[in-house]
């Protein structure tokens, strides 16, 4: 199916997370890669400014092998990422521009707004910023990805029709969690009649490698299909979706994606009804009940970043994966300008503001323990 006019298969290639070679990006088979995905049928890609290499690569493996009009190539702009002013934060347009060789984006993104992060946009004006570059021919299609609640999601939609898509992170472990509420963040901006491009549709490669109850739930179901195939599939079934992005780093990788996406199925009624029990086999994974509110955030004498540190612990619990979760941690808390759980003074403040009744010190000693 086409939107925006443009006819794009289900699977995208995210180029967040490509293969690596003496802590560089392997471009030789990163070539390889982008050949099969190619050779299959596929044709969207997606890089961002702030992705380290990405660009570059992309270019010496896409742009410069495959004729421009064979691919579609989208990028992004961080205004948040170290810009003091407009021009710093435009400059990373032309940057783009240089590092891919494009000549131009078929989809050009507003990276990751949300929370603290939105106002930059608003600040630099870039909303108006990108337009002109759509009227001038050096972009076609003009969006942005997101990663918080569906209310702001639905605020910045009021205030910006003239979006064409919206990028989300949606997969079935996320689906109705309420601190990432993909289900809710989906259905608004179906509720504006905005196509969305899925992101995360593995949660960063956690449900390629699933907690055991909810990996034997699949076992049973087909021994054969890979744990990655049930999540992309459930992303891919969902009405109004452009494409669903993959991060895929290695060849392996590349070929199970193709695999069951070349010759794309929605989920049967009987699959569908194994997703649902491995969503809530993982439901009953104790998980600390945080929402994400951030009621106790303000009333943190330490700007302790609570929120974050709980979903780094969840990852763990969930995933038994502590460099993951230490990334989920570095990104949620230290990213986001917050101080870690170590620095909490226990003065209770937090838990008189809870609204989920967390006994947020127990917690966050925890969590200190856990992520060192």
């Amino acid at each position: 199916m086409a939107y925006l006019g443009e006819e794009i298969k289900k699977l995208g290639f995210g180029l967040m997370r490509l293969p690596m070679k003496e802590k560089e990006i392997d471009v030789e088979q990163t070539k390889q890669m982008v050949d099969r995905f190619m050779e299959a049928g596929f044709t969207y890609f997606d890089t961002a400014w702030a992705y380290a290499g990405s660009e570059d690569a992309i270019r010496q493996a896409l742009v410069e092998r495959y004729s421009r009009e064979s691919f579609q190539l989208a990028t992004k702009n961080a205004a948040w990422i170290n810009c003091k002013t407009r021009e710093e934060a435009v400059a990373q347009f032309e940057t783009s521009l240089k590092q891919t060789g494009a000549g131009y984006f078929d989809f050009y993104l507003l990276h990751n707004l949300g929370e603290s992060r939105t106002h930059f946009f608003d600040d630099y004006d870039i909303w108006s910023f990108v337009q002109e570059k759509k009227q001038e021919g050096l972009v076609r299609h003009v969006g942005f990805s997101f990663h918080s609640t569906p209310e702001e999601l639905e605020e910045i939609l009021k205030a910006h029709p003239e979006m064409e898509f919206v990028q989300l992170q949606i997969n079935y472990g996320d689906w109705e969690n309420p601190a990432v509420q993909s289900r809710r963040c989906y259905e608004t901006a179906r509720k504006y009649g905005k196509p969305v491009i899925i992101m995360e549709p593995v949660k960063g490669g956690m449900l390629a490698n699933p907690p055991e109850p909810v990996a034997e739930i699949f076992r049973e179901a087909d021994e054969k299909a890979s744990y990655a195939s049930w999540a992309i599939r459930f992303a891919a079934g969902l009405e109004g979706v452009i494409t669903v992005l993959s991060g895929m780093s290695s060849l392996a990788q590349m070929e199970d994606n193709l695999s069951y996406m070349k010759g794309f199925t929605h989920l049967s009624e009987k699959e569908q009804d194994t997703l649902k029990a491995a969503r809530e086999a993982l439901a009953k994974i104790p998980l600390i009940p945080c929402t994400s509110c951030n009621y106790c955030a303000k009333v943190c004498p330490q700007d302790i970043g609570i929120a974050g540190s709980f979903t780094a612990m969840n990852y763990l619990t969930l995933y038994g994966d502590l460099a993951a979760a230490k990334r989920q941690e570095e990104w949620m808390v230290a990213g986001h300008g917050r101080k870690r759980a170590r620095e909490c003074v226990k003065c209770g403040k937090c838990e008189q503001a809870c609204p989920q009744h967390i006994r947020i010190r127990e917690e966050l000693e925890r969590v200190a323990a856990e992520m060192v």
